[in-house]
């Protein structure tokens, strides 16, 4: 039986991770986009994306719009194929018979 990623398998990261998942390949969504998208606070959003970044998964992008600092945030290749993995265990675990 397939392992669930524990980086991802926390709800909040969950969360994050099938969000940014959506997007097309090359396209960003913004913080604040994202916050109101999960209804996190901007802290626990922080914190999850973070964790994130730190094992691959997310790659995030600070620049400035004017003199406001933005953060934009978007699955890397490996954040993509960490999810496809877990969904793929997930599914397996709810039915085991589409193991592949």
């Amino acid at each position: 039986m397939a392992e669930l990623d524990p980086v991802i398998h926390a709800q909040a990261r969950l969360r994050i991770m099938a969000a940014l998942s959506g997007l097309p390949d090359g396209d960003r969504m913004t913080f604040p986009r994202l916050q109101e998208l999960l209804d996190m606070t901007a802290g626990n959003l922080s914190v999850h994306l973070t964790k994130l970044e730190q094992a691959g998964y997310v790659d995030l992008v600070k620049s400035f719009r004017g003199r406001t600092p933005t953060t934009s945030a978007a699955l890397s290749t490996r954040g993509r194929v960490a999810f496809d993995d877990y969904t793929a265990a997930v599914r397996a675990l709810l039915d085991p018979r589409t193991e592949s």
